[in-house]
């Protein structure tokens, strides 16, 4: 069994949002997702999705969706992210997969997965230089921290991957309290999303403080999938 991650999907099957108006290497991105995904996914694998991944405002208009997600190879697991505006809570929304046999869908959001040897994290956060929203950042610690103390106590010896949609550092900033956070519960690697086009350059990434931060928004992996190692 593998792991892959990928953040970003933006799909807009059953709403007009086309993406090709952010750069030609848009266009038909669906389609170049689903055939990268379909070269290397197993049945037995898992892709954690970091947020953004339908524009729909209402969780009844991501049918179309989710329908496209369902039928690609593996189970996925869903964080939020900044767009979507669909997410509601995780009773409504388990209840809207299983009202349509979306077996092989699941969300991340206060709860952690165990997936071969290693413990899966996360939370949306929220952008560092948003420096005025404490209201939203202190949420979105807590958010992670609830996240890591759940896989702590039901996998104190596994190590812990953790999965963000907004970047959790910048080159600005990378000491923030969601790293500091991460760093006290020992985790390993970061995989976060939300940078598209110009702002691929502003990602960081590499080793700080014992943690690997990778971005893995979709446009930013040419649209594949990323396997954690």
């Amino acid at each position: 069994m593998s792991v892959y991650v990928i953040g970003d999907l933006h799909l807009s099957f059953g709403t007009n949002k086309p993406m090709n108006i952010f750069g030609e290497n848009w266009e038909n991105h669906a389609e170049k997702i689903k055939n990268n995904w379909n070269k290397k996914v197993k049945e037995t694998d898992t892709i954690i999705l970091l947020g953004d991944f339908s524009w729909a405002m209402s969780i009844k208009d991501t049918i179309e969706d989710f329908k496209y997600l369902s039928k690609l190879k593996g189970k996925k697991i869903l964080l939020k992210g900044n767009h979507d505006y669909w997410w509601t809570t995780v009773t409504n929304m388990k209840k809207f997969l299983k009202n349509n046999d979306f077996d092989n869908i699941d969300f991340l959001f206060n709860n952690s997965f165990i997936i071969e040897d290693k413990a899966y994290v996360g939370t949306r956060g929220w952008s560092i230089t948003d420096t005025d929203n404490e209201k939203m950042h202190n949420r979105e610690k807590i958010r992670l921290e609830i996240s890591l103390k759940s896989a702590k106590e039901k996998y104190p010896n596994k190590d812990i991957i953790a999965c963000m949609h907004y970047p959790p550092l910048t080159e600005q900033k990378t000491e923030t309290e969601y790293t500091r956070i991460m760093e006290e519960y020992r985790v390993k690697k970061c995989y976060y999303g939300h940078l598209h086009g110009i702002s691929h350059k502003e990602a960081v990434e590499g080793k700080i403080n014992n943690i690997e931060y990778k971005l893995v928004s979709s446009d930013y992996l040419k649209f594949d999938l990323l396997k954690v190692e």
